[in-house]
């Protein structure tokens, strides 16, 4: 049974879902940002599936997250590479990091630490106001409609609701 597409809502999180679509690509991505480069290594990293992997690259191509470079001619093989797109993407992964070393680490605590190579301390993300940089929380965030949402949906009354009161 093929999936409905959520590439037209609107909203970002349904948007990247569909892009996602699977545990497999985050794990893809995260293997990118480990320096992964060729089919073969992410294949015996991961130990994905071939044709899963075939699927889940030529999505992150196709989609501008990672471009296909060649690196041998005979026979033919590419390697790749994280677009500015794709190494974008390096602050929704610390984001499930953070989530997951608070919420889902063992006793021994996370699994992999963020050493921040600048100022040389270990890091974890933060979500912050682009603003003024104070912590952003569901407690002091109003979602309100932005410039792309569609002028027909404002009218549902289910949407409406959603965002009553909030200056949408």
């Amino acid at each position: 049974m093929k999936r409905s597409s959520l590439a037209r809502w609107p909203c970002s999180i349904a948007r990247t879902m569909d892009l996602l679509g699977d545990w497999w690509t985050p794990l893809v991505l995260r293997e990118s940002f480990y320096g992964i480069r060729r089919f073969d290594e992410f294949q015996r990293t991961l130990g994905i599936a071939r044709n899963t992997l075939t699927e889940r690259l030529t999505r992150l191509v196709a989609e501008g997250l990672l471009e296909k470079q060649m690196y041998q001619e005979k026979p033919l093989r590419y390697e790749y590479v994280l677009t500015e797109k794709g190494r974008d993407f390096f602050a929704v992964l610390l984001a499930m990091t953070r989530w997951g070393d608070r919420w889902l680490s063992g006793m021994d605590g996370p699994p992999v630490t963020m050493h921040h190579d600048t100022c040389g301390h270990e890091a974890q993300a933060e979500v912050v106001c682009s603003a003024c940089g104070e912590h952003l929380t569901s407690d002091d965030v109003t979602m309100r409609f932005g410039p792309g949402y569609p002028e027909r949906l404002k009218k549902v009354p289910e949407v409406r609701r959603r965002f009553a009161g909030q200056g949408g």
